[in-house]
């Protein structure tokens, strides 16, 4: 095989220029309904909104520009700092306690168990039921079935309904939302679970792994991925909670369960649209903003068994 000549002195091999592929116009005219779409029913009005926090429009008739009123009312209204701190607090337990089950819940249907896909099948039920169905259903339970249960047990605390306790309301929400968004984290994590090779199971506990040293050196650090996939969709979930809050408690009793989401359409029929978009507009970059640092937080866990 013959040897190439040696390069002059000082010269340099210049890698080839790799040609980007062209795209074939046919994918943009399959894209452009989507773009259409999206433009004319998300983002469209959302600009509009955003454009009418700055004025004094009431949702119909004349308007006119006040600039950063409607913010700086915003920020020194008691009502809408409580409705923050209700959704944020909320926001952030039921995750806690949703994502705790749901994880739980995956492990013993990945396991060894004796009627794995009925078992499957009923705790996906939960998704089928509308949020606003599952809070009647609930609300009936709550003010009437475990008042009853309570007072034959001597339970003082639960003998009266608790949807109308402003210390206790918020739990019933978590419940509900908590067991209607289950099925759908569920379903994540059990595809996670089959993912991760039952091998290392099998060597772990060869070398005298424990369940739990076992469940926090491999299924943790495994599925993290999804960890955080279910922690950002609950967050986010979560945060824009308003039927399950409207057919449970309504908002009450008073205000103690008034959402950041059930403020924004209130306000929408009572005569403060302007204002309610600018609260609609603060909870949006604060949603993001959320997002972002959760997906900072969890930058370099993906879905890849590594």
């Amino acid at each position: 095989m013959a040897v190439p000549p040696p390069l002059p002195r000082g010269a340099s091999v210049t890698p080839p220029v790799r040609r980007r592929r062209r795209v074939e116009p046919i994918y943009y005219w399959f894209l452009l309904p989507t773009l259409v779409l999206f433009t004319g029913l998300v983002l469209g009005p959302a600009l509009v909104g955003i454009f009418y926090s700055f004025t004094d429009y009431v949702g119909f008739g004349e308007w006119r520009f006040t600039g950063l009123t409607n913010y700086v009312a915003l920020f020194s209204d008691p009502a809408i700092w409580e409705s923050y701190k209700f959704t944020l607090g909320f926001a952030l337990v039921t995750v806690v306690l949703a994502q705790s089950v749901a994880l739980a819940l995956a492990i013993g249907l990945t396991s060894r168990v004796r009627f794995l896909t009925a078992l499957r099948g009923v705790f996906v039920i939960p998704m089928m039921i509308s949020g606003i169905v599952a809070a009647y259903v609930f609300s009936y339970l709550f003010a009437n079935t475990l008042p009853s249960i309570a007072t034959s047990l001597g339970i003082g605390p639960l003998e009266e309904s608790i949807l109308g306790n402003p210390s206790l309301a918020w739990v019933s929400i978590m419940i509900v939302s908590a067991w209607q968004t289950l099925p759908g984290a569920l379903l994540i994590y059990i595809a996670g679970l089959l993912a991760i090779p039952g091998e290392l199971y099998e060597a772990a506990a060869i070398d005298g792994a424990s369940a739990w040293r076992r469940f926090r050196s491999i299924t943790l650090p495994l599925a993290s991925g999804y960890i955080t996939i279910n922690t950002i969709l609950g967050v986010k979930g979560y945060l824009n909670a308003y039927d399950v809050i409207k057919g449970l408690t309504d908002g009450g009793p008073g205000t103690a369960t008034h959402s950041v989401a059930m403020k924004i359409f209130t306000g929408y029929t009572d005569g403060d649209y302007a204002y309610q978009m600018s609260n609609a507009t603060i909870f949006f970059v604060l949603t993001v903003a959320v997002s972002l640092l959760q997906l900072l937080a969890t930058r370099g866990r993906g879905l890849r068994l590594s």
